[in-house]
């Protein structure tokens, strides 16, 4: 393993993978950095130790040590940069992840483009940042990634509209990753209908409804029914807008 991995917690080759948040009070967030940049992971550690509830459990400077650390600590959330030696966006995430699928995965980068921001969100990322942002938006990502939420840096949900908008479909329909079933709950959603609603109107249970609207979240990268009722509505305009004539 490389020189330059720091360990903070535990000890290399310790028999219980969640070590790390055993030796941490249980209220912490627990996060591996992962970056080639030696600067960038001083800088993040500084920022993190800030913050009481957030502890640094192990950092990494190659694809293959983030993935192993990873494994080894399964932290609240996996900072990592898509530039790191030997990261492939779409087998390292999944790797990370099915080694320990409780893990959020934070891309952070410099390199927003939109072919990797889709590769990205296939593979599972639950939040992607620009290395502008500011430390209180850094430190808003890891917490709300840690409480369940996806997590978008300004501009990206914007590019990542138009990718759905634009991408391809079938008779004009919206949101073409989403079954039939599910672009149809999702209809009925964005209408105002609550999911008691829904399952009468489909026929379905309450179960099911919740079960398919968790699937859409899931999909569309959102984190709550309100942000999927405005991604539906701002997509709607987007293709309105394009239409001939409008």
């Amino acid at each position: 393993m490389a020189n330059d991995i720091d360990r903070s917690i535990g000890q290399l080759g310790a028999p219980d993978p969640d070590r790390a948040r055993a030796d941490v009070e249980p209220f912490l967030v627990t996060v591996v950095l992962a970056d080639e940049q030696p600067v960038v992971r001083r800088g993040l550690r500084a920022l993190l130790s800030g913050q009481p509830e957030i502890a640094v459990v192990a950092d990494a400077a190659s694809a293959r040590d983030a993935i192993q650390l990873a494994t080894l600590h399964r932290p609240c959330v996996l900072v990592i940069d898509v530039e790191l030696p030997g990261f492939q966006m779409d087998g390292s995430i999944r790797e990370v992840l099915r080694a320990s699928p409780s893990t959020a995965v934070l891309v952070f980068t410099a390199d927003a483009a939109d072919d990797k921001l889709g590769t990205a969100i296939r593979a599972g990322v639950r939040g992607y940042v620009p290395k502008r942002s500011s430390d209180d938006g850094i430190v808003r990502a890891i917490r709300g990634l840690a409480a369940g939420e996806a997590v978008f840096g300004p501009g990206v949900i914007d590019r990542l509209v138009n990718q759905i908008g634009n991408g391809p479909a079938q008779s004009g329909e919206l949101f073409p990753g989403l079954s039939p079933r599910e672009r149809g709950v999702l209809e009925l959603m964005a209408s105002g209908m609550r999911n008691a609603d829904i399952a009468a109107r489909l026929h379905l249970s309450p179960k099911t409804v919740a079960n398919r609207i968790s699937l859409i979240f899931s999909k569309l990268q959102v984190a709550h029914r309100g942000e999927a009722i405005e991604l539906v509505h701002r997509t709607r305009r987007g293709r309105a807008a394009e239409s001939p004539g409008s």
